[in-house]
């Protein structure tokens, strides 16, 4: 009981360390629209409590940290030091998910090292927001392997020189890094506050029973299915879809999971294997047992394979600043071969994608992610318009978007009709429009706009997305899932999201249930009409 007093009090730290960066933090994206993670690693590395952030931040932590405390080994360090990457191919993510890295003595001692990730909305490259338009990883901005920002207490913001220079908004940049920093500093207080009380022997006795304490308990969960499976979905780009396919393999309590895929694109929709490991940890939990704690020790019990090289497991110099659609992608993969080792406990598909949005001007950028629908569940109706698995961020605010940039919203609503239709409906996907008030370039990265969400048991598939530009003259333009654009000041950006697919006939579904779809205005009497009478039929 006193270790797992001590694990819990690491936990609180790390949503401690969040709340700090909150309160301090400048940017929308991570004042307003939380797109960060905070956790803390023992002295090896190896996460041992997490903050209920963002599931791919953690993932890459989880599995990328033991590497990292590797390479900052090899360059040496000192108390009071700081190290900054946004290396993805050591950290996973991309380029403006920047992390800082504390080590945290006690006595002289080493105790932990403690990490905040977090977005920062603009890193260079060719298109504001660090997002899309790049062939190459150098075209999305710069990177960071590792540099040390504090160096025995001493602040070193000129070795971010070029990272800085090369933003679009360097002051917003520097101010959050200083928030990070605060997060750390807040962090470390709380870590030798429990040193002080339990002593430093016993903080890592906590750490090293929290994680064989999460391995035993994913060896548990994993033990309650065996069995082999096999998946296939579709990865979008600007030209079409491409297949990708996973193996799923339980046996006695080890998950392994293999990953098939086109080799690696010149397009930023590629993943690092950092990344993909977490998708897959991500969905195993969500599925299995939304209750089990994470650490390292889960991923002791995990094995994720996938070609070196490919869209899964991106190499030098494959560009990665849509990773986002990938990591969703395989999200539903693992679903997807849950759902025959694990049936009646595995939803329809999501909508599926993280829909980024960047835009930017001159002086400025701008960044958010959509909502979707979530898929259906076995025993009730999916969400509508929610941001799904891999992100946990929230919306910007209007109030907020509007008065900092040159940009106003003309509409943000549930989209009717989108929804998958079953016994239980997926949830509905988002319809958001920007106007550009100044001249504006677009970034987009999103998906399932050639493939629909699938649904489960019978379910019809959820509505696929669609993006375009309305210029003020009346024009139409469609967009691709990964698309860069001009807009001229009145001309309009409109970004419907996909829905989630149902579950289950859509002739089973009550008719009250039915009644109310249509008395809220999320399914049109026509489709319900239509519904019906094939029912009738049948």
């Amino acid at each position: 009981m006193r270790l797992e007093s001590i694990w819990k009090g690491l936990v609180y730290a790390a949503e401690e360390m969040g709340s700090v960066l909150r309160r301090t933090a400048v940017s929308p994206n991570i004042r307003d629209r939380l797109d960060f993670s905070c956790a803390i690693l023992d002295p090896e590395g190896r996460l041992v409590a997490q903050a209920e952030h963002i599931p791919v931040h953690l993932g890459v932590l989880a599995y990328s940290g033991p590497r990292l405390v590797e390479e900052i080994h090899s360059h040496g360090f000192e108390e009071g030091d700081v190290f900054v990457s946004n290396d993805p191919y050591m950290l996973g993510t991309h380029l403006n998910d920047v992390t800082l890295v504390k080590p945290v003595f006690y006595s002289g001692r080493l105790i932990a090292w403690l990490a905040v990730k977090a977005h920062h909305v603009d890193v260079g490259g060719r298109a504001p927001g660090s997002i899309g338009g790049a062939s190459r990883i150098d075209e999305e901005g710069v990177l960071i392997h590792l540099e040390r920002l504090v160096e025995r207490g001493v602040q070193r913001f000129e070795r971010l020189s070029s990272l800085i220079t090369a933003s679009r908004t360097p002051d917003a940049l520097k101010m959050d890094l200083h928030a990070q920093l605060a997060a750390l500093k807040w962090g470390e207080s709380l870590l030798a506050g429990l040193a002080e009380r339990y002593g430093a022997d016993a903080l890592l006795d906590a750490m090293r029973w929290s994680l064989e304490y999460v391995k035993r308990y994913a060896g548990r969960v994993f033990g309650g299915l065996e069995g082999r499976a096999e998946f296939s979905d579709w990865l979008e780009d600007d030209e079409g879809a491409k297949r990708v396919e996973t193996v799923l393999e339980v046996y006695k309590g080890h998950v392994r999971v293999y990953l098939r895929g086109p080799r690696q694109l010149p397009k930023a929709v590629n993943a690092t294997l950092p990344s993909t490991v977490a998708a897959v940890a991500y969905t195993l939990k969500a599925v299995l047992d939304p209750d089990m704690p994470v650490n390292y020790g889960l991923y002791e019990k995990l094995s994720v394979n996938a070609e070196e090289g490919s869209v899964f497991n991106a190499v030098p110099p494959a560009p990665v600043s849509a990773y986002t659609e990938t990591v969703q992608r395989v999200v539903d993969l693992v679903q997807g071969a849950l759902a025959e080792l694990a049936p009646g406990r595995v939803p329809a598909a999501s909508g599926g994608s993280m829909t980024s949005i960047a835009m930017g001007g001159e002086g400025w950028a701008f960044y958010e992610t959509i909502g979707c629908g979530s898929g259906a569940r076995p025993d009730s109706d999916g969400v509508d318009g929610v941001h799904v698995n891999m992100t946990n961020t929230l919306n910007t605010p209007i109030e907020i978007l509007e008065n900092q940039y040159p940009i106003r919203i003309e509409a943000y609503e549930l989209r009717n009709d989108s929804c998958g239709l079953g016994k239980w409906r997926g949830g509905l996907g988002i319809r958001r429009v920007y106007r550009a008030l100044r001249k504006t370039t677009v970034s987009i990265a999103g998906s399932r706009v050639w493939t629909k969400p699938w649904g489960l048991e019978g379910g019809e598939p959820g509505a696929r997305a669609e993006y375009k530009i309305i210029r003020k003259d009346g024009r139409v333009e469609l967009l691709p899932p990964l698309a860069v654009a001009k807009l001229e000041p009145g001309d309009l950006l409109v970004i419907e999201t996909p829905g989630g697919g149902g579950y289950g006939n859509p002739c089973e579904r009550k008719r009250e249930h039915m009644e109310a779809d249509v008395r809220e205005g999320k399914v049109s009497l026509e489709r319900v009409e239509l519904l019906q009478a094939e029912c009738t039929r049948q």
